[in-house]
């Protein structure tokens, strides 16, 4: 089976050719980076504007990379949840337009549940049950999977997703956007222990990143300096790659010691990752080494699968049709899930 998959959460327009649920045939991702760099951080009509510019040539694009003909699809999934819900209806539209036209079937699918199920698709032990680890720059939660569409939350961010405070803490630091990959860059010239963090692991599954931000903030602007003002004169900030490292590592140490914690609890085998945040070295890193530790598989995806893709919507679309779940072209898209 040929399903084609379509994504516009947010600000990656992509579709992807996926056949058997498993075998990626082409994966075409179409970034707007460029669009919302200068304003440091996604503008939602304007991303939709660009989605609707490049729906139809993308989708276009993967068919014809994947040597195929639209008459050669068999199925049509798309992300219709959670995410921006103009960008989302973007995706939703044209997946209904394209499943009518074709006389095909079309399946909603969920953006967080695809992330996860990206590991399927590179991975041929991957297994269930696991926990997975979802971080991305709207996203941090934390899931006992029995299956491809079973999922227990088990914890999720009280307020900012950790992605998002990588950006916040690279604009306060003048880094630029997106601050996730910048601040992984800074980190590595950096010493962690150089700069006092708080801790962010209460002991439970939620996560919370806004007091680490702050944190960030103070040290690097001065207590109580607001947005925008420079330090006071007498005020000396640490060097920016130990602040970069101090703050990366308080971030990772709680993702990974909650995700250890989870699987523990849960007498699991496996941990998997997904998610933009998961293409962090040193989160990779440190996961691994604990995972390691404790005699657990650590799974995630390549790069590329783990930022925003249309192969991981095919994906798991694929599966939930093979488990008989079916949309109508009433299907519609819901910001949150």
């Amino acid at each position: 089976m040929h399903c084609l998959g379509i994504e516009t959460s947010c600000d990656e327009t992509a579709a992807a050719v996926v056949r058997g649920g498993r075998e990626v045939l082409s994966s075409v991702v179409r970034t707007q980076v460029d669009i919302h760099r200068v304003f440091g951080g996604v503008v939602p009509e304007i991303a939709c504007r660009a989605h609707a510019e490049a729906i139809g040539p993308v989708v276009e694009k993967a068919i014809l990379e994947a040597g195929l003909t639209a008459g050669d699809i068999d199925l049509v999934a798309v992300t219709s949840r959670p995410g921006l819900i103009g960008a989302l209806l973007i995706g939703v539209s044209a997946a209904k337009a394209l499943a009518w036209a074709l006389g095909k079937p079309i399946v909603g699918v969920d953006h967080i549940e695809a992330h996860l199920y990206a590991n399927r698709l590179v991975h041929a032990d991957f297994a269930y049950p696991n926990v997975g680890l979802v971080v991305s720059g709207g996203h941090t939660s934390l899931y006992f999977s029995r299956g491809p569409a079973d999922h227990e939350r088990l914890g999720a961010t009280r307020d900012d997703a950790a992605g998002e405070a990588f950006d916040k803490v690279a604009k306060i630091m003048g880094l630029g956007y997106p601050g996730g990959p910048l601040i992984d860059k800074l980190a590595r010239e950096g010493n962690a222990k150089a700069v006092d963090m708080p801790r962010l692991d209460d002991g439970g599954p939620d996560f919370s990143f806004s007091g680490v931000k702050t944190a960030v903030l103070y040290k690097w602007k001065g207590q109580n300096e607001g947005k925008g003002k420079r330090p006071k004169p007498e005020h000396r900030p640490p060097p920016a790659a130990d602040l970069a490292a101090a703050f990366q590592e308080c971030v990772v140490d709680a993702l990974v010691s909650k995700t250890l914690r989870a699987a523990e609890q849960r007498g699991v085998a496996a941990v998997a990752m997904g998610g933009g945040v998961a293409c962090n070295s040193r989160l990779r890193e440190k996961m691994q080494a604990a995972c390691d530790k404790k005699g657990l598989k650590l799974f995630f995806p390549p790069l590329a699968y783990c930022t925003d893709n249309a192969a991981m919507i095919a994906g798991l679309g694929s599966a939930l049709f093979e488990m008989g779940t079916v949309s109508t072209l009433e299907l519609d898209a819901t910001p949150t899930r």
